[in-house]
């Protein structure tokens, strides 16, 4: 188990990033094709078959030498670090036959998509901002993940090799993630000086619910209908519990989780679990709701819903820049939610 340990300047310093960059996200989806844990990429990687052809074995290959994903950022360190190479590069590291492979890879199935998984990625990370400023960080941090706990001062990461980590006033960042399994987190280690170290977390634990279909997202959507309904929406937007959410509403329990389950199938809220809790949290397309009925503050950096599948595959051979691994946040990187409650806007539009 590894044990990460906050003094009151750490907590305070605490800071949330939109993305890993489309290379990062690469190597974690390079991991992916090759360990079949996560169904809801099943027809990512027949879509990338399909891409590749006869040249897909090169993926499979390299994929299957990771034993586990806490491996990928070791063989790959360039993907992870601030001014990761981008799509038209020449191969980088010790190994250039891999690292061509990564490229490719990047090429053919995560760049065609990338506007679509970065407003996902955002979304995400605006949803936990509005965890954090309306509940602190004690609750973002109990509630990241299954596999993650929090027993103040010590943030808890399971499926980890045995370590501790003292973060010596520096802060911890924390980075949604597409292309990691929901089924674990990732810690990735500041290499630098002044570097942060980061926890990738997955996109939501509830991939599930949004990926299985277009008739059952019409069907919800066809459901999504009275006052009980569209206040606990409202109730939603700094986020909260099944237990609190009854609380509000004045409902039973059980109404509540129905309710919940309805607006997370109409793609409107996500929900994380946590042993026997629930965290929900509005998506982007819930928040652009409550802002269309008057609910919600207009916020320009939450922008769009995500893809209601995996990125297929398709060539496209434009250039996008790549953040930085966010383990330093930079001007004109990611924006960044400070849980400190301090909010700094990028030029990015």
């Amino acid at each position: 188990m590894l044990r990460i340990h906050f003094t009151v300047t750490d907590i305070a310093n605490t800071k949330m990033a939109a993305t890993l960059g489309p290379l990062a996200e690469s190597a974690l989806a390079l991991y992916l094709y090759g360990h079949n844990g996560d169904a809801f990429f099943h027809k990512w990687r027949h879509s990338v078959r399909a891409a590749l052809g006869g040249e897909a074995h090169r993926i499979a290959t390299l994929s299957q030498k990771f034993r586990t994903v806490s491996e990928v950022p070791l063989h790959f360190p360039e993907a992870f670090a601030p001014g990761a190479p981008t799509t038209g590069s020449e191969p980088f590291g010790n190994n250039r036959e891999q690292s061509r492979v990564l490229l490719d890879l990047c090429e053919i199935s995560v760049l065609p998509q990338w506007d679509d998984i970065r407003r996902q990625l955002d979304g995400a990370r605006d949803n936990w901002g509005r965890v954090a400023i309306a509940h602190g960080v004690d609750r973002l941090l109990g509630s990241m993940h299954p596999k993650v706990r929090w027993h103040s001062p010590v943030l808890e990461l399971r499926d980890h090799p045995t370590q501790d980590v003292h973060l010596r006033g520096s802060g911890l960042l924390l980075v949604p993630s597409y292309f990691l399994s929901g089924q674990t987190c990732l810690f990735l280690e500041a290499r630098q000086p002044q570097a942060m170290h980061a926890i990738a977390f997955p996109v939501t634990s509830s991939r599930g619910d949004t990926g299985n279909g277009e008739d059952r997202n019409v069907e919800a959507l066809g459901a999504l209908v009275g006052h009980t309904r569209a206040a606990a929406l409202a109730e939603l937007a700094e986020g909260c519990f099944t237990s609190e959410l009854a609380d509000r509403l004045g409902i039973s329990l059980a109404g509540a989780s129905k309710h919940t389950a309805i607006l997370r199938r109409s793609g409107l809220i996500t929900t994380a679990r946590n042993r026997n809790t629930a965290l929900h949290a509005l998506t982007p397309l819930g928040a652009a709701l409550l802002r269309s009925s008057g609910f919600l503050p207009e916020n320009p950096a939450t922008r769009g819903t995500r893809p209601s599948h995996p990125p297929s595959g398709g060539r496209r051979l434009s250039r996008i820049p790549c953040d930085p691994t966010t383990h330093e946040h930079t001007p004109g990187s990611a924006e960044t939610v400070g849980c400190s409650m301090a909010v700094t806007r990028s030029t990015e539009h």
